[in-house]
């Protein structure tokens, strides 16, 4: 018998940032390491990951970190992770490997796992199960313990149709099923959604008259790891009599990858090159990515791009998914190109480029695993709560359906639920550029000020031998007033920054501290009253 406990340090009640982890006895094992992108009202940060200090505080005791599949929301913080931990070691599929490394994960830290091949630590073992989903060599994880299996699906549908790398077995999920699954963490993210997601996410056809129906160029945007949506791309150009040309080097990486690999198929025919980029009849692939959206498009349409100018004939089509933090973003950029005269297609809202599990694929995954306890992971917690109804539709007992936030632990003793009060500290970690130490709130903060009510910098030098006033003070302000038509407010700061200063210099000593509080405290309510707004109010007072 074992006690078993689970819980999240990122991907409940938020999109992104998954990262689950079990600790079995004295092991613990971490499942998926993701990242967040972070919304426009973020100011400056681009990704979220979740806080490591738990890990780190019990490193010794992991065993490893196991990747679902290739996408940023379940790998991005791969990197992260290993900049604390360094001898962590990172069990993933093949193509998951490779985006990896192509994100900076040390080849050394990856041990390459495949489908259906068991991975032993001592009285636990772990079975990854192919599952479909939009990037090849997705795998669900099985946990096998004394007290039965813990499973997590990652992201899956299911889809007959879907071959190869691409391909779900049926068969090993139901002989699991069988044996007795003890918990199932399953995605959340589509619970609301109707039916199957299959077949709406094929959109084979809707790019096929896209290109049919383009009078010039078309452009796709694509996310790089999406693989599933470049071969439907390729696919619609067939017989189309159009050359297509792979824009930007990590794209083309990518998909190299995928020819040599197997993940692939494309006719060479269909191949062109940097010197058809102006034909009539092109069709561009260009690379985006989530963490600067858009950015590849917004590079044309401002005319920074050294290969493509935009053409009234042209057809752009965003074949990548639309998020609620970027729509404004990409309406308004819908707009500046419907004014260069360039057509825009969108994904019709019937379909998904996204390949998450629907309300009947969730119900279906439940059927073949027959839990005896479920949780519902990754989504918001609308999209949670929704999958527990489904799987309480089903006749699991409410008892035996577990809602959880990030940091609340789930206890299991010898097969069986206990109440546990128990609470991981969690956290977010803001993530600007390419350093990995986290931002803070307190310079989120001073960026909102910085954004909304600008700066008023005070400078003044003081004699070092006389203790008088040589300087200033001066007034400098960015973002606040414009100082030529607010001559008489300058006056004013001038004349409380020198009283203030004045009266804290002695003959033999300059209270410096003093006088920068007492100028942003009394400038503050003087600049309140006048215009409402607070400004950050930075003194900078020197001696000569």
């Amino acid at each position: 018998m074992s006690k078993i406990k689970i819980f999240s340090l990122g991907g409940l009640d938020e999109n992104g940032k998954n990262m689950y982890i079990m600790e079995i006895d004295k092991d613990l094992f971490i499942f998926d390491c993701g990242l967040k992108y972070a919304s426009g009202n973020m100011l400056g940060i681009d990704y979220i990951i979740p806080d490591f200090s738990y890990l780190v505080k019990n490193k010794k005791r992991i065993k490893g970190l196991f990747i679902t599949h290739g996408h940023y929301e379940n790998m991005g913080a791969t990197a992260d992770l290993l900049s604390v931990i360094p001898n962590l070691k990172v069990y993933a599929t093949k193509f998951t490997k490779y985006v990896l490394m192509e994100m900076g994960v040390n080849k050394e830290n990856i041990i390459e796992i495949k489908a259906h091949r068991k991975i032993n630590f001592g009285h636990i073992s772990i079975f990854p199960i192919s599952v479909s989903h939009s990037a090849p060599d997705a795998v669900m994880y099985v946990v096998n313990t004394k007290d039965g299996a813990i499973c997590y699906t990652g992201d899956f549908i299911f889809d007959p149709s879907m071959m190869g790398a691409y391909d779900m077995d049926l068969g090993k999920i139901a002989y699991i099923g069988k044996l007795g699954v003890l918990c199932l963490l399953s995605e959340s993210v589509f619970s609301e959604n109707i039916g199957h997601t299959s077949p709406n996410h094929k959109l084979e056809e809707t790019f096929k008259k896209a290109i049919k129906d383009a009078s010039g160029r078309v452009m796709f945007m694509v996310l790089p790891t999406h693989l599933y949506t470049i071969q439907e791309i390729f696919n619609a150009t067939q017989n189309s009599h159009r050359k297509v040309v792979i824009m930007g080097k990590r794209l083309q990486n990518m998909i190299n990858f995928g020819l040599s690999n197997g993940y692939l198929n494309i006719d060479n025919d269909t191949l062109g090159d940097l010197t058809n980029i102006n034909d009539n009849n092109a069709i561009l692939l260009i690379c985006d990515d989530k963490a600067s959206p858009y950015a590849a498009i917004s590079k044309i349409y401002n005319g920074y791009d050294k290969f493509i100018k935009l053409k009234k004939t042209d057809t752009i089509l965003f074949s990548e998914p639309r998020y609620d933090s970027n729509e404004k973003l990409l309406v308004k950029l819908e707009n500046d190109l419907a004014e260069v005269g360039c057509e825009i297609v969108n994904i019709p809202s019937d379909k998904t480029i996204l390949h998450h599990a629907s309300s009947e694929d969730l119900m279906q995954m439940i059927k073949l695993m027959r839990p005896k306890y479920y949780m519902p992971v990754k989504g918001e917690y609308r999209y949670m709560v929704g999958n527990a109804d489904l799987a309480s539709s089903l006749g699991m007992p409410s008892e035996n359906i577990i809602l959880k936030q990030n940091g609340e632990v789930v206890e299991f003793d010898n097969g069986n639920l206990i109440e546990s009060k128990e609470k991981i500290k969690v956290n977010d970690c803001l993530i600007d550029g390419k350093s990995s130490d986290d931002i803070g709130e307190l310079v989120i903060k001073d960026r909102e000020m910085l954004s909304e009510n600008g700066i008023v910098l005070i400078s003044a030098t003081i004699s070092k031998k006389d203790k008088v006033l040589l300087v200033g003070p001066e007034v400098t302000t960015r973002g606040f007033i414009y100082i030529k038509d607010n001559l008489d407010m300058i006056a004013e700061i001038k004349k409380i920054s020198c009283a203030i200063i004045e009266r804290n210099i002695t003959p033999n000593y300059v209270d410096y501290n003093k006088i920068k509080t007492e100028i942003r405290d009394e400038l503050s309510n003087y600049l309140y009253g006048e215009t409402e707004c607070k400004p950050m109010i930075i003194a900078v007072v020197q001696e000569v």
